[in-house]
């Protein structure tokens, strides 16, 4: 797509913040009373307690409820490691289907084997309802939404395209932020590049929504840009930075960086497509903490 290529018709976006992990949700839609998608939701977790709650889906609820939409898909652009995916709830609650990218099946091999799963534990993805692959179409009511695949970050991240909106989950940041970090098991700083690349193809004034926000000391939060800003700012990927340049400085920072909080956790639930482990012999699910392993 070029950037002379006019753009599709604007769909409506609601984005939900949540502070605690930093990351957006969202419900896309044509208008009151259409289809809709949700979009990277999250189930609330204190690590201290290992309590789960629902508060920031129960607002996705809400605002789904009000507006009268009815949910088409449950979406997820990567397995997340800084949150809980609360998928299964929102599917109890409004229904719709769940999907992710097929590339899901590498990330459920490596971990089914960090964290040493059941053997029942499937690696084909058969957790989700619909597994996407580079390009494939799905409907959200009259609106097409197309999944582009956008490895880097992890093997099997995908962005969604629904006219002039792209959901780029965790390839792009603000351009104050910049890039997202490639040192997760089968990450890669050069696929990474690739995949903004592609993005940034896209016409100008393509509305890009971001998966996180971390704002620098005096901005607030925001979570919405466009290919022209990202191009003419980011901090890590503006035009004229090359593959070298980024792999070396994408490279040298993932060095610096601490695992994050809630990474453990959050990936042995989202490989399953945000369900529990299997509950033991005393009704109780646990989690894997695996020592000296990662």
């Amino acid at each position: 797509m070029s950037l002379a290529t006019p753009l599709p018709a604007s769909p409506q976006v609601e984005g939900f913040f949540d502070l605690v992990t930093g990351t957006v949700s969202y419900v896309v839609y044509a208008s009151a009373g259409s289809a809709c998608a949700i979009i990277d939701s999250v189930l609330d977790y204190d690590p201290k307690s290992g309590r789960t709650s629902t508060a920031l889906a129960d607002r996705v609820i809400d605002f789904v409820r009000k507006q009268d939409l009815q949910v088409a898909w449950i979406l997820e652009t990567h397995a997340h490691a800084d949150h809980l995916s609360a998928a299964p709830y929102l599917k109890a609650q409004l229904g719709g289907q769940t999907a992710m990218g097929t590339h899901i099946t590498a990330v459920q091999k490596v971990f089914k084997d960090i964290f040493n799963l059941e053997p029942e534990f499937a690696v084909d993805g058969r957790q989700f309802d619909r597994l996407l692959a580079d390009g494939e179409t799905l409907s959200v009511g009259d609106l097409p939404l197309q999944a582009l695949s956008v490895p880097g970050h992890t093997p099997a991240c995908m962005a969604y395209q629904v006219g002039d909106a792209v959901f780029v989950g965790d390839t792009l940041f603000m351009p104050d932020v910049g890039s997202a970090r490639c040192d997760f098991p089968g990450g890669d700083a050069r696929a990474l590049y690739a995949s903004v690349q592609r993005i940034l193809s896209l016409p100008a004034l393509t509305r890009l929504f971001l998966c996180h926000d971390y704002p620098p000391e005096g901005r607030t939060v925001q979570f919405e840009t466009t290919v022209a800003e990202q191009r003419a700012a980011n901090i890590h990927l503006k035009d004229g930075t090359g593959e070298a340049d980024f792999v070396r400085m994408r490279s040298a920072r993932d060095a610096t960086l601490a695992m994050p909080v809630l990474m453990l956790p959050a990936v042995q639930i989202n490989i399953r497509a945000g369900e529990m482990p299997p509950a033991e012999a005393n009704g109780v699910a646990y989690l894997k903490i695996p020592l000296n392993a990662v």
